[in-house]
């Protein structure tokens, strides 16, 4: 029987190269790839849903209430938002955990290649898939709905990526606190529940209550909403909202690096 290699935790061990890790990109990619189920729920679904929503008549009324604004011009930062809930918690996290459950990462520490490089390459393919589900929800708004681009862009772009950061630690912490595939299925689907709630899909943080407004944007997600939304109307994002970004990243990938197990 083969004994199994600790995990690779010492400074001593290589680091592999630049071809090992574009080969390890490469084939996560290709089964990236082959889960055309996965990838509709992380590209297709949030634009999808933003469709459906926008083909109701009076979501696409100017409503006084939001400032002149129609129900369907909130929607697209919700639907970019959306894409981060399906590729962080719904489709990483369960990759991550069969990864460990099946012994692949064991078996990889003991070769060239060492577990971080396919942790890596799965993070960095999700985070590609938010990218495209983002700019996917944005196109199809302006092109179908004529949603205005965010005026304040570079405001936009930064609130996108510090919340990029924020999905992918949320990710990472749940696929390092769930021992198995089904338990990490079973806590995706409550967090999921959860972040649909704060990002707006089920009611826009900007028609909450104040009280609930408030405590909904100290969540990453809602903050993020709200930093989205302040964007699309050419103001920079509100620095508390941003803080909150920033606190939450930090906060999960201290805790997903202490917490994952590579075993």
């Amino acid at each position: 029987m083969t004994t199994a290699a600790p995990a690779p935790t010492h400074a001593h061990r290589p680091v592999p190269g630049g071809p090992a890790l574009a080969a390890v990109f490469k084939a996560e990619g290709r089964l990236f790839l082959r889960e055309p189920g996965s990838l509709f729920w992380m590209i297709g679904f949030p634009t999808a849903l933003l469709v459906i929503l926008g083909l109701i008549p009076s979501f696409r009324e100017a409503n006084p209430d939001l400032g002149g604004r129609r129900v369907i011009d909130l929607y697209v930062p919700i639907a970019v938002l959306l894409g981060m809930i399906m590729a962080s918690i719904q489709a990483m996290p369960p990759v991550l955990t069969s990864y460990r459950e099946r012994g692949i990462l064991r078996r990889l520490s003991t070769t060239p290649v060492r577990p971080p490089a396919i942790l890596g390459a799965q993070i960095a393919l999700h985070g590609i898939a938010m990218i495209v589900s983002s700019l996917l929800a944005i196109t199809v708004g302006r092109l179908a709905f004529g949603v205005a681009l965010p005026f304040a862009q570079p405001g936009y772009i930064l609130s996108m990526l510090l919340m990029i950061a924020c999905a992918l630690a949320l990710g990472a912490t749940l696929s390092a606190v769930a021992a198995t595939t089904k338990a990490a299925t079973a806590i995706g689907s409550v967090a999921f529940l959860v972040m649909m709630f704060t990002s707006g899909v089920w009611m826009p943080v900007q028609t909450m209550p104040d009280l609930l407004q408030t405590i909904v944007s100290l969540t990453p997600f809602g903050a993020a909403s709200q930093a989205l939304d302040r964007a699309m109307l050419g103001s920079w994002p509100e620095w508390q909202h941003l803080g909150i970004m920033v606190l939450w990243a930090a906060g999960l990938t201290g805790a997903a690096s202490r917490w994952f197990r590579w075993e």
